[in-house]
């Protein structure tokens, strides 16, 4: 983008997101609530107020009988780097672009504001214990008074109102590699209907609900520390999971396991103005996390600024109820994908732009769960009945789940006809907020129009036409060629990228295709086009073009996402990517990158797990991500 150009589209965005406007005077300095923040990892509301009867969660219960409890709260992706991303700064991952990817650093302009730059300006010691992962730039050193395993609340000095952040581990994926005894046995459990019923999923879920009784207690020990100091009365008290549950299908996917959390929200009666409802009230309309900075900011006395797509959800700009809760997947580790969801609580539309690609293709990190292992040993045994191996299969464009009928959303509605309003009701509504957000998930990881700013111009990111060319490239339609054929020369290369996409959808039947795609693999401009080209070449029936264009990408020096899209295609190539093995082993036995370095190792075992897959040594309880030391994490200090 020219100079000029760029600062124009900079200054009018600043304005937009200029600060909100200042809090209206309160009766005195130290008259506005402590706010405190009780998050635990990766649940669903397995919790007794939610209606679990197999949970074992008394002080959460007590929690919602005070206060108040949100039936159907989602975070905005289903994992915790892109769900605190937007819980931070208010705004989408994927607005941001590449904050919507697992284990990115994107660039946070200093026009967005995070929640405790916001509440420090409004006179608030802001603590944070102790996880950060925002998946961008923003350093916790400079945005809070502390962020750190020693991060207190009581640390704020005298007549200082705080917000306080306290981050439990306990729940956390990791601690789901080890068995928890307890309460739950392995029997009393409920199977959901997509996994197979074996020792190894029972143990796990019992496991879970061990875990998160143990979490539960937790939270009991932070509220009775309020109590004990004398701060309970003049203290908001939120409970939320940072992204919904861990077990199989669950965590990482853009399925309800993935995205449902709990939310309760309990106000004291000296703030009982601010409350959103009475006690034990129960709120059924939709929520998301996008709408926990407006919350904040609408406690402290201001309106959110014009840039936050969410809503206050209590306190004296309370906005009104929403229909529907966003959320969406794109790579998630070593492994990529991009699937957009909207939810009303009852009913769930799901969009997959890359259907092709199986949801079962594993991830190292989170095949360390046995219950993973085991699900994928019975797919390799052919043991599993349609339902359950619908995970290792290629999806459709879209589906559609009435989640009252069908708790576990296994049986896709899209086609009957009794659900057509309502789906095309859906569809409408989730195309609006693409456009809205500015969704940047069009754009290959890597690429020069990544970012807030950068997206912006739409001669760099044409969304509505990219929009266009992403649902037709899914629908994988036939009568599409033409279409994509005279995209392959458009002069912007996300466009090109996404024309090859189409034609790779079509397999042997965008033959024509094939000559523009082998020039463009050969020698475009851009790497992520030519990784597109190539891969749509591999689809076309010439796979020893496709696989050695892709091999040489993953031997190049090229930046870690561009590698890895490489080793992704080839993954999905399969066995005719055989001759990418020499390449693929001398990838997986790269030394990791330096501790610290804020750069996972995702090429190495994104390779690793394709060459064992191809030299036939591959098993599901393999360790390819390395060994993970079996650390049990102490929950926050009092």
């Amino acid at each position: 983008m020219e100079l000029s150009r760029r600062k124009a589209l900079m200054a009018a965005t600043s304005a937009l997101v200029a600060g909100a406007v200042k809090a209206s005077p309160s009766a005195g300095a130290t008259a506005k609530p402590n706010i405190l923040w009780l998050v635990s990892e990766d649940n669903n509301p397995y919790i007794g107020a939610y209606g679990d009867k197999l949970a074992h969660t008394p002080n959460l219960d007590a929690l919602a009988k005070k206060g108040v409890l949100y039936r159907n709260a989602f975070s905005n992706g289903p994992v915790c780097a892109i769900s605190r991303f937007g819980i931070l700064t208010g705004v989408y991952a994927e607005s941001c672009s590449p904050a919507q990817h697992m284990r990115a650093n994107a660039h946070l302009p200093k026009e967005l504001k995070t929640y405790p730059q916001y509440l420090r300006e409004a006179g608030y010691y802001c603590a944070n214990n102790w996880k950060e992962d925002w998946n961008c730039d923003a350093a916790g050193k400079e945005i809070w008074d502390d962020s750190s395993h020693t991060a207190q609340w009581y640390h704020r000095p005298p007549g200082k109102p705080f917000m306080a952040v306290y981050n439990d581990f306990t729940t956390h994926e990791s601690q789901l590699f080890y068995d928890t005894l307890g309460r739950v046995k392995p029997v009393d459990v409920r199977v959901p209907d997509f996994l197979p019923d074996t020792p190894a999923v029972r143990q796990d879920i019992a496991s879970y609900y061990n875990r998160i009784e143990i979490m539960d207690k937790n939270c009991g020990d932070r509220l009775a520390q309020l109590e004990k100091e004398g701060v309970a009365d003049d203290t908001i008290v939120f409970y939320y999971s940072d992204n919904g549950g861990v077990l199989p299908r669950s965590k990482h996917f853009a399925f309800d396991e993935g995205l449902r959390t709990a939310l309760i929200i309990y106000v004291p009666p000296k703030w009982q103005h601010l409350a959103p409802a009475p006690a034990g009230s129960e709120v059924t309309t939709p929520v998301s996390f996008i709408d926990l900075v407006p919350t904040l900011l609408s406690l402290i006395g201001q309106p959110k600024p014009p840039h936050m797509p969410g809503r206050a959800l209590l306190g004296p700009f309370k906005g009104t109820p929403e229909e529907l809760a966003f959320g969406s997947r794109d790579r998630m580790d070593e492994r990529y994908d991009f699937v957009r969801t909207a939810c009303d609580g009852r009913y769930r539309y799901i969009r997959n732009y890359n259907p092709d690609r199986p949801a079962g293709i594993p991830e190292a990190f989170a095949w360390m769960l046995k219950s993973y292992q085991s699900w994928e040993s019975e797919h390799l045994a052919a043991q599993l009945n349609p339902v359950q191996d619908r995970f290792f299969q290629a999806r459709p464009y879209e589906e559609f789940y009435d989640l009252h009928e069908d708790r576990d959303g296994t049986r896709n509605l899209i086609d009957d006809p009794k659900h057509q309003r309502r789906i095309a009701t859906m569809r409408r509504a989730l195309n609006r907020h693409m456009l809205a957000i500015n969704d940047n998930g069009f754009i290959p990881e890597g690429a020069a129009a990544e970012g807030y700013f950068p997206s912006r111009d739409r001669k760099a990111y044409p969304l509505e036409k990219l929009m266009v060319l992403g649902e037709r490239a899914a629908q994988r339609k036939a009568s599409n060629l033409a279409f994509f054929r005279s995209n392959l020369t458009d002069e912007n290369p996300i466009v090109r990228y996404w024309a090859a996409n189409g034609i790779r959808g079509l397999g042997k039947a965008g033959a024509s295709g094939r000559p523009v795609l082998e020039a463009m693999a050969a020698s475009d401009t851009s790497v992520h086009t030519r990784i597109a080209a190539a891969h749509a070449l591999a689809a076309l029936g010439a796979e020893q073009s496709g696989v050695a264009v892709l091999t040489a990408i993953l031997q190049s020096a090229e930046a870690m996402p561009i590698r890895l899209q490489a080793v992704d295609a080839l993954t999905l190539i399969g066995e005719p990517s055989r001759a990418a093995l020499p390449a693929l082993m001398q990838a997986a036995s790269a030394p990791p990158p330096p501790k610290g370095s804020g750069i996972d190792d995702y090429v190495a075992i994104a390779s690793r797990h394709l060459a064992a897959r191809l030299d036939g040594t591959y098993r599901p309880d393999m360790q390819v991500y390395g060994p993970w030391p079996m650390i049990k994490f102490p929950p926050p200090p009092l």
